[in-house]
């Protein structure tokens, strides 16, 4: 399973390109190192509940919207991984029982 600061990081990327900023353009808003912005968006630092709120407000999305995206892409991994759980599950006397 993906890590959730990973898909937390390619929601504020996909955030930020989409409305055409640079690191450098939310690093001002935000007051936050262009740096750490950019550990964040590759999923290499844990980002605090306050630094979500800061990106958030310089992207100007509400921050409700950024964890509503997060949460529909680990939906969207869960039930990947559900499917190929049920699949590894099925041994080959299953197989052939079922194709009879």
């Amino acid at each position: 399973m993906t890590a959730m600061r990973q898909l937390v990081g390619e929601v504020l990327r996909a955030r930020r390109m989409s409305q055409g900023l640079t690191l450098r353009d939310v690093s001002g808003k935000a007051r936050v190192s262009l740096g750490y912005i950019s550990e964040v968006e590759r999923g290499q630092k844990e980002a605090s509940s306050e630094l979500l709120a800061a990106l958030a407000a310089a992207l100007e999305v509400p921050l409700s919207k950024v964890l509503l995206d997060v949460s529909s892409l680990l939906e969207v991994e869960e039930a990947a991984e559900a499917q190929i759980a049920s699949i590894s599950s099925i041994t080959p006397g299953d197989v052939s029982a079922s194709a009879a």
